[in-house]
């Protein structure tokens, strides 16, 4: 029987080194948990960085791809499909926009965002040709094209990739101040996270996003809220605006929108906003594609037929609650929103989550300094429970 260490030792042969996970190699899933080649059961606390909301390998979304992809898969977009109208109408019912648009990744969505607010800039805010700039936070995580690691703060993230697109500032986040005193006639929006995940799930004060609203209607200007990995109920509301009571010009999501099965993302905005995109400015050869847009339906039916974004509330209050009571010198913090969890130690976090691997838990360090846990939403408390023995275990030693 072949190893974990053949897999990976394998793999690296062949693989660009881009990544350095876990050394484990998974080969099955099944709603929480998950198998390695060995046999291994593990208990899965990253969820495909939220990807997997519904668990993993969910049968309903199963059985629509197995439907859809006997019968057609592709179209591209010269042709109208009969599967994209449905999935376009049902986000919209549900975020309560106008108009959506598909693409697959996430990062494809924020550039589609960033192209749709620059024209809106130009057409509608009449700013002057090639001087629109957008607003952006430090700290930021929206993708990795050249484009959007041009306004990363992270040095490792731009080292080696320039020269970078102009057309964004950099402010500090949870800064409702600066995002005023910083824009100016070219500005045409402000993108940002609701709360920053890969940045070490850093939750701005209450209010945040309201104020931030506010400053976008006197000046102007779009509010545009990646919600790739806080949307869908991972954070205990189905977007993690709706803490606030608020509401973005341009929402962008994917991840959850696939339930895992298929790279799915798109943008939803009004059609004030969407009406400056004519054909020819925007696309995508498997955006909207009849594949994913039933698999996007059904992924969509699950998180509110199954009320996933209550579970995720109720269990991640409880949770936290929890994880706080954890004694340890090692811990610094605990902070997040939902199923959405950092817990920030004072030292290094990847030997740890190294150990939570070796007593079946997958989690995985972001910001060297924070593990992160983040498991599908339809996890039960029973479960938890069972993670908090094994956390506790591995942070009190």
């Amino acid at each position: 029987m072949k190893t974990n260490r053949d897999y990976v030792e394998f793999t690296n042969q062949f693989s660009a080194h881009n990544y350095h996970p876990l050394p484990v190699v998974i080969t099955r899933g099944k709603g929480i948990w998950v198998w390695d080649v060995e046999g291994k059961k593990y208990l899965d606390m990253l969820s495909g960085y939220s990807a997997l909301n519904q668990g993993h390998c969910h049968p309903r979304i199963a059985d629509a791809l197995k439907k859809q992809a006997e019968k057609l898969t592709l179209t591209s977009r010269a042709f109208h499909n009969d599967r994209m109208g449905e999935f376009l109408k049902k986000i919209c019912d549900l975020t309560e926009y106008e108009k959506a648009l598909p693409m697959n990744s996430g990062a494809e969505a924020v550039e589609t965002a960033i192209k749709v607010a620059r024209k809106w800039g130009y057409s509608k805010k009449k700013v002057a040709e090639d001087k629109a700039e957008i607003i952006v936070c430090e700290n930021n995580f929206h993708g990795r094209t050249t484009t959007i690691v041009g306004f990363s703060s992270e040095t490792q993230y731009r080292a080696g990739f320039g020269p970078f697109a102009p057309g964004f500032k950099i402010i500090p986040y949870d800064d409702p101040e600066t995002l005023k005193k910083e824009i100016n006639q070219n500005t045409v929006g402000f993108m940002v996270e609701p709360i920053q995940g890969e940045g070490g799930v850093i939750v701005p004060e209450d209010g945040f996003l309201r104020k931030c609203r506010d400053i976008c209607d006197q000046k102007k200007i779009l509010l545009i809220l990646d919600e790739i990995q806080t949307g869908l109920g991972r954070t205990g509301k189905l977007f993690a605006y709706q803490h606030e009571t608020t509401k973005p010009d341009i929402l962008i999501m994917g991840k959850a929108l696939s339930g895992g099965f298929y790279p799915i993302s798109a943008i939803a905005c009004d059609d004030d906003i969407m009406e400056v995109i004519k054909p020819g400015d925007h696309g995508s050869t498997f955006g909207g594609n009849p594949l994913a847009s039933a698999i996007g339906i059904a992924a969509l039916e699950i998180i509110i037929e199954e009320d996933l974004a209550q579970h995720a509330h109720d269990l991640g209050k409880w949770f936290m609650d929890e994880l706080r009571k954890i004694r340890s010198p090692l811990i610094r913090e605990v902070r997040g929103k939902g199923l959405l969890v950092g817990v920030v130690l004072n030292e290094k976090a990847r030997p740890y989550c190294e150990q939570l691997m070796e007593l079946g838990i997958l989690a995985k360090e972001t910001h060297e300094m924070v593990v992160r846990f983040a498991p599908p939403l339809i996890i039960q408390k029973k479960d938890l429970q069972w993670s908090l023995e094994r956390i506790s275990n591995v942070l009190c030693t």
